[in-house]
């Protein structure tokens, strides 16, 4: 009884839904479709966050879209959890190339530095894959047991999806990063 009356008070209060500080609600623009989940385009939302599966962000021009990140600013953040052992492991990759690994507890567990020629290559997947357009959570895919669940962020949007349903602009992006382990 007492873990029902925890869920039922939080959402109450100020803090809590209706309590007057959250941003009013866009409304869907399709069956399917609904406007970002945050009023800031720099927010972010981890991959449990409460947004419906197969929700869409709206398309929307972010204030970093088509801009080149200055180099100490971060170019793109993936984060994937789950395999076998189901470890989390996130890349940051700022915008000269360099990279820190962290882990579960966001701790540092390397860092490196793309070549000119892989920043090229990762910047060009990032800017094909239009995180504007994708879908904020991509579903539909085959379930594959074991499998990865991704979260990436780059120019103001998020977009997350399992394994068996990653877009294949995303792929393209996967393929351009470092990888997640040291080795």
């Amino acid at each position: 009884m007492a873990v029902l009356s925890t869920v039922a008070l939080a959402g109450c209060g100020p803090s809590g839904a209706g309590g007057g500080d959250d941003p009013a609600p866009k409304s869907s623009t399709g069956p399917g479709t609904s406007a970002s989940a945050s009023a800031d385009p720099g927010a972010s939302t981890s991959p449990g966050a409460s947004t419906s599966p197969g929700a869409t962000a709206a398309p929307t021009t972010s204030p970093t879209a088509g801009q080149v990140p200055a180099p100490g600013e971060t170019l793109v953040r993936v984060t994937r959890t789950g395999g076998f052992a189901g470890r989390t492991h996130t890349l940051v990759v700022k915008g000269d190339g360099s990279f820190t690994r962290l882990d579960a507890g966001a701790r540092p567990t390397g860092t490196g530095k793309l070549s000119g020629a892989e920043l090229a290559a990762l910047r060009t997947a990032l800017r094909e894959a239009d995180f504007a357009r994708l879908p904020r959570i991509a579903t539909g895919g085959p379930t594959i047991y074991d499998g990865y669940y991704y979260a990436f962020v780059h120019g103001g949007h998020e977009v997350a999806s399992d394994q068996g349903s990653l877009p294949e602009a995303l792929t393209k992006v996967l393929d351009a990063l470092p990888p997640f382990t040291g080795g």
